[in-house]
């Protein structure tokens, strides 16, 4: 083993066991079970399939009563947590830039009637029909940093649940907001720097998280549906022939017709070796219509222009047999030079790999098998999720590569998350452990024999309880 590889590995062990200290002290009800349960997460062999399962494992001392009465009634301090998870090394995706990621994800609860503030989630065609379906869950809104090139990493910094009552934009604008604080306030940003980049899928409204962001050091990076349309920067020669005041918006530019398109102000060409060539092509102050509707009904006086950079993708081809379709981006910085389109773009692809860590927390550290009632619990495990999967990121250099005989080598440093958890029980004894041993106790006399339950759990309506209005005039009904 060479000495920068050395060096790593104490700064892995150092960094590890910082973290576990003041997480530790982040927990400030049930600590001791809930850190336990945290570190079984990690020591359990093979994907995590209940909870209940955790408790056999040498790591936790406690017993399954300790484990569920910890999820029910631990508690634990998030925004401290948060600012200790933007305190950590953050990965750069861009040039040495942040890049943030935002995106939903489904603790699905189709069977849990009892369960408040569930809501319709989409999914995917399930159980092997074709069409897409609305199932009750949980959606969680995540937050991560993003690496640079392949990769199934990622650092998560926040994790949101949606409720009955909240907008996605405003809950969205707010969880990031609080993301970029942290990580300004922990000097993971600096005056001088680039400004953050916020990239997010079409379920988004790029526009509105700008103006909400406005006065952060942030860029919104958003894909646009391929059906909108968008205007063009109004010009003296687009005013009325009577005369008048130049109007706000110019000539409309549809993404689904190409003669409303132009000339392009910038282009670019570059190969690429999963999808072929690549070529953008990038029109520069490019902003929505606003309207007193929807999203903009309680907005008070006129309603702002939002220019932006549009950036159309096509590549030559996807990995596997799917038909490549162009894709809509819209930057909320104007004035982008061809080096600074290639950069959106490829940031951009990097937000895929937020998927990996989906699937990873889910099939892996069992984030979506307990299935508990309240969803303050969920939240609770929600958040040691994240504290688990955050000690394999610090720990990876530490690694040693577990793996199976029909596996095949892994790079150094190249270790996926699953690979890590394999040898976390190793490394384990060389990291802080700062939870208390338990006390003896004796179980409590429970129910008396014989008796039934006559307190049934209420059942909970699954669903938005706000409606929005569509139209100004139903917006002033509802609120008189």
């Amino acid at each position: 083993m060479s000495v920068l590889q050395l060096e790593d590995r104490r700064d892995a062990f150092a960094w590890a066991s910082h973290f576990r200290d003041i997480f530790h002290a982040c927990l400030t009800a049930r600590g001791d079970a809930l850190f336990e349960l945290t570190d079984a997460l990690l020591c359990v062999e093979g994907p995590v399939t209940t909870p209940v399962d955790l408790t056999l494992t040498a790591e936790h001392r406690r017993g399954h009563g300790a484990m569920y009465d910890a999820l029910n009634r631990g508690r634990i301090d998030t925004v401290r947590l948060g600012r200790l998870l933007a305190a950590l090394p953050q990965p750069t995706a861009a040039h040495g830039r942040l890049v943030l990621a935002v995106d939903v994800t489904n603790w699905l609860r189709p069977d849990a009637p009892c369960s408040p503030e569930r809501l319709f989630c989409h999914v995917y065609g399930r159980s092997g029909r074709a069409s897409d379906q609305l199932v009750p869950g949980w959606p969680y809104s995540f937050v991560a940093a993003l690496e640079s090139g392949r990769t199934s990493w990622c650092q998560l910094l926040d994790a949101v649940r949606l409720g009955p009552t909240d907008d996605v934009a405003e809950v969205t604008a707010v969880q990031l907001r609080r993301v970029v604080e942290h990580l300004i306030a922990q000097e993971r940003w600096r005056e001088g720097d680039a400004d953050i980049l916020i990239v997010c899928d079409a379920g988004y409204d790029a526009p509105r998280l700008a103006y909400l962001l406005d006065d952060l050091p942030v860029e919104v990076l958003g894909r646009l549906r391929s059906d909108r349309v968008m205007r063009r920067p109004a010009t003296r020669t687009t005013a009325l022939p009577q005369g008048g005041r130049i109007p706000k918006h110019g000539p409309e530019f549809r993404l689904a017709k190409s003669e409303t398109w132009g000339e392009p102000d910038a282009a670019t060409v570059q190969a690429t070796e999963r999808y072929g060539l690549a070529r953008t092509m990038a029109w520069d102050h490019i902003h929505p219509r606003l309207r007193h509707l929807s999203a903009w009904i309680d907005h008070n006086g006129e309603l702002p222009v939002l220019n932006g950079t549009l950036i159309r993708l096509e590549v030559d081809h996807l990995p596997g047999d799917a038909t490549p379709v162009p894709v809509w981006l819209w930057s909320s910085r104007t004035g982008l030079t061809c080096t600074d389109i290639d950069i959106r773009w490829q940031a951009f692809l990097r937000r895929f790999d937020l998927e990996h860590t989906f699937r990873m927390i889910k099939t892996t550290l069992g984030w979506t098998r307990p299935q508990l009632r309240s969803p303050e619990a969920a939240d609770s495990w929600t958040w040691l999720v994240i504290a688990a999967h955050t000690q394999l990121r610090l720990l990876r250099a530490a690694a040693a590569d577990l793996r199976r005989p029909w596996e095949r080598p892994a790079e150094p440093g190249r270790l996926t998350p699953a690979r890590v958890r394999r040898g976390f029980r190793n490394l384990r004894p060389h990291l802080a452990c700062p939870a208390r041993a338990p006390r003896p106790s004796h179980p409590g006399p429970g129910r008396p024999l014989g008796s039934k339950n006559r307190q049934p759990a209420t059942r909970h309506d699954v669903g938005k309880t706000v409606k929005r209005a569509d139209t100004f005039g139903e917006h002033v009904r509802l609120r008189t």
